[in-house]
């Protein structure tokens, strides 16, 4: 059996383990909170904080939990409570969706952001809505589906609001849809468009505060990469990595592996193998797909040259993380 199809199995393994069904006593264990909105508002900025340590494997599990709750207590609601309840549990959608596309599980990563979109157009928040519509561009793109990444990116953008960094977020999916579909041209245009609108946007919006010129940048490097663009690809990505707080592990494994995968692109296999083994573990304590994957086309990457040095170890350091049939 091929070596991509056995990582293809170990991930189907860690998504199925990964999800367990939310529990009957989870939408009844609310019924003296005083102030659910907080509460769960806290619980979500706390689950966020912990994906970036370690992934989302052990965090989606209480994520689905603590939506049904969310949900329960939502029905219970009325009036402009019912509505931010319902607003924090499009958010809760939302992210149970980016969790699930972290993991591999893309059935439920679009039913998530399916449900997000739907309820965001029941509060009549259109910054929520265009945040929705660009995850479901971002989700395309990254589950092979790039033309219509590029519809759904359009949309988010005519959502937005001028000068809002929605629109911001809209244009880097449009770019990297683009280079995904072979369009260089076009995908440097959207950056550079990105990179404008980023100096006029809005500094105190509560959407995209992460965005700033060097976000950008490494984006671009995984669209440098996509267009075969390897050395920009590689240095775009090696500065990320010297920049990348600590408190984003899960990040800098994703940084890694891609790094990784654009030096082997240069034919530097013995530097390449040096980075991918970094990522190598930061994969197996997180369950990401999106490194697991990067691992995946690097082993393909290297197979080729696998006497040169450091180049054995790594691949026997992705076989003590992956699942081989008996």
């Amino acid at each position: 059996m091929p070596r991509r199809v056995v990582l293809a199995s170990g991930l189907v393994g860690l998504a199925a383990t990964a999800i367990p069904a939310a529990t009957a006593a989870a939408a009844t264990e609310l019924a003296d909170m005083g102030s659910p909105f907080e509460h769960f508002a806290q619980l979500r900025r706390v689950m966020i904080q912990t994906d970036n340590l370690i992934g989302p494997r052990h965090v989606l599990p209480a994520l689905q939990q603590h939506l049904v709750s969310l949900a329960a207590r939502r029905r219970t609601a009325r009036g402009t409570d019912a509505v931010e309840l319902l607003a924090l549990e499009t958010r809760y959608e939302e992210l149970a969706g980016w969790f699930a596309q972290d993991i591999g599980d893309e059935r439920s990563a679009h039913g998530h952001t399916a449900k997000a979109l739907d309820a965001s157009h029941i509060t009549g928040d259109t910054d929520l809505t265009a945040y929705v519509l660009a995850r479901k561009a971002q989700l395309a793109v990254d589950t092979g589906h790039p033309a219509d990444a590029l519809g759904l990116a359009a949309a988010a953008r005519r959502t937005t609001r001028p000068g809002s960094r929605l629109e911001v977020i809209a244009v880097l999916h449009e770019a990297h849809a683009h280079a995904v579909l072979g369009e260089g041209v076009e995908a440097h245009r959207a950056y550079d468009t990105a990179l404008t609108l980023l100096g006029r946007a809005d500094a105190d919006g509560v959407w995209g505060s992460w965005l700033d010129t060097a976000y950008i940048n490494t984006a671009r490097a995984r669209s440098l990469a996509a267009l075969g663009d390897y050395e920009q690809a590689a240095a775009g990505f090696d500065n990320a990595i010297a920049v990348l707080p600590p408190t984003y592990r899960r990040d800098r494994g994703v940084y890694l592996a891609r790094a990784a995968r654009a030096h082997a692109g240069t034919g530097n296999m013995t530097l390449a193998a040096r980075i991918g083994g970094q990522a190598v573990g930061i994969a197996a304590e997180t369950g990401s797909a999106r490194i697991f994957r990067q691992l995946d086309r690097l082993d393909q990457a290297l197979a080729p040259a696998a006497g040169e040095d450091g180049v054995a170890e790594f691949r026997a350091s992705l076989d003590r993380i992956v699942l081989h049939p008996a």
